[in-house]
């Protein structure tokens, strides 16, 4: 039986990976265009591409998304998003399925591979996590995208979750820069994602759906970077009992 499973999963990536590149060669073009682009009418474009490649691709591969607390976001306000990381498809839900445009911090490393390296640093802010002065620059570049009205998306979690807790712990630097730029936080909580690509080293894969919900604004009006860990325990607390008590209705 594991091994008629385990088949069926390889088969199953394969198919996901060969669709993937099908669409993606049909998006690059469109989405180097939309890279000449000056922000945040880059931004704009790009986050209506995203929806229609990503609003196709995850059908395709029997992966729909269902999106609840886009009422959330408030017209003309843009937020600091902050997500639950469990897998990669967690990417390429939260950039589409977010109410309006949105930038991310990215690996500088994934800007290099052909081709989708064109689509993945139109979209990112690049970070190089081996240079000092490149995360540092991040953060004006973070400060940047806030004040052009455009959503920053992060993962507060800092890399993919693998362990059997809900959350990992917050890094600081989500609620560093809500509360430099006084913009709101909106947390994101992605179910099922770690079900769909196995964590183990072999190419397997199982389609599932995929639940994104939004939660109520968390404001940072008045507060200080004296305020950071207080924010991000609040923030934490929220999200990992949200997550606990919905995940089981979710599968």
């Amino acid at each position: 039986m594991k091994v008629v499973k385990n088949t069926l999963g390889f088969i199953y990536a394969i198919y996901a990976m060969v669709i993937f590149i099908v669409t993606m060669l049909i998006v690059v073009i469109p989405i180097w265009l939309i890279s000449l682009l000056p922000e945040p009418k880059r931004a704009n474009a790009l986050h209506k591409a995203f929806k229609i490649w990503m609003g196709t691709y995850m059908p395709l591969i029997f992966c729909p998304v269902f999106r609840k607390g886009k009422n959330n976001f408030k017209k003309k306000e843009n937020y600091v998003v902050v997500i639950n990381h469990n897998s990669l498809m967690d990417i390429p839900v939260s950039a589409p399925w977010i109410p309006g445009p949105s930038k991310t911090l990215g690996k500088i490393e994934m800007s290099k591979i052909p081709i989708f390296g064109i689509i993945y640093k139109t979209g990112a802010l690049l970070i190089d996590r081996k240079s000092e002065a490149s995360r540092r620059a991040s953060y004006a570049k973070m400060e940047e995208t806030l004040a052009m009205g455009i959503n920053l998306c992060l993962y507060p979690e800092g890399t993919r979750n693998k362990t059997d807790k809900p959350l990992q712990p917050f890094f600081d630097g989500a609620f560093t820069m809500a509360i430099k730029s006084q913009k709101a936080i909106i947390p994101g909580i992605i179910f099922n994602t770690k079900k769909i690509l196995s964590q183990e080293k072999n190419l397997r894969a199982c389609p599932s759906k995929i639940h994104i919900h939004f939660l109520e604004p968390i404001s940072t009006k008045g507060l200080t970077l004296n305020d950071v860990e207080s924010l991000k325990q609040k923030t934490h607390k929220i999200m990992e009992s949200y997550y606990v008590n919905n995940v089981n209705t979710k599968l």
